[in-house]
């Protein structure tokens, strides 16, 4: 089963990160957890790229939500960008909470992003789709060295969900997969990232970065 990891936060350089911040004056920031490896963007969506991973239990500061929106921005270890709602907790009455299902108990503050010219787009849908489901534990795998060497030779075009691509995330029953030959994992690439995907649950068991 998949164990928490030590704190570590890898950062990559972005160019053009410009944030907005739109959170009242005087708000004490929220502290927040990350619930699984999750990548850090920098902008509030799953084209933007990504500038730093947050590892599973990593600590970071929350600015606050975008008003209708799961996308927050949030600082972990120095670097500021945006993560999905569904994989931060924190603490509510002593009990660790997902910031997504008590958004309005935990009165998040509202916070904007201001589109800056060459963001990246997206083709989207009235309904877009979502990865399903909470994060749960899964059979943990290492993938050997042909795998990547085949999905790099094979590459799939890439699925946009809303959300991120995290271990234990399911994927849509109309979301297609390729398989690998002689290997007991499909793989897809959902948001710019190759995964391999459990054939009977779906379930995403290892995320390429």
């Amino acid at each position: 089963m998949k164990t928490p990891s030590t704190h570590l936060f890898r950062a990559v350089a972005a160019a053009g990160l410009m944030l907005a911040a739109g959170a009242s004056t005087g708000y004490a920031a929220m502290s927040a957890t990350a619930v699984t490896d999750l990548n850090v963007r920098a902008g509030p969506g799953p084209q933007y790229p990504t500038v730093g991973l947050a590892t599973r239990g990593s600590p970071a500061v929350l600015d606050g939500c975008i008003q209708g929106s799961n996308w927050c921005r949030i600082s972990v270890n120095g670097i500021r960008g945006w993560a999905y709602a569904r994989y931060l907790a924190t603490d509510l009455g002593g009990s660790s909470v997902v910031i997504e299902q008590r958004r309005t108990d935990l009165a998040i503050p509202s916070v904007t992003y201001q589109v800056q010219p060459g963001d990246p787009t997206i083709a989207t849908t009235a309904e877009p789709l979502e990865l399903i489901g909470p994060v749960e534990e899964v059979d943990a795998i290492t993938p050997p060295p042909a795998v990547s060497t085949y999905i790099t030779e094979n590459p799939a075009d890439t699925v946009y969900l809303e959300g991120e691509p995290v271990i234990g995330a399911a994927l849509p029953s109309t979301v297609a997969v390729r398989e690998i030959p002689d290997y007991g994992y499909d793989y897809v690439t959902i948001n710019g990232q190759p995964v391999l995907v459990e054939p009977a649950t779906r379930r995403i068991v290892y995320v390429y970065r």
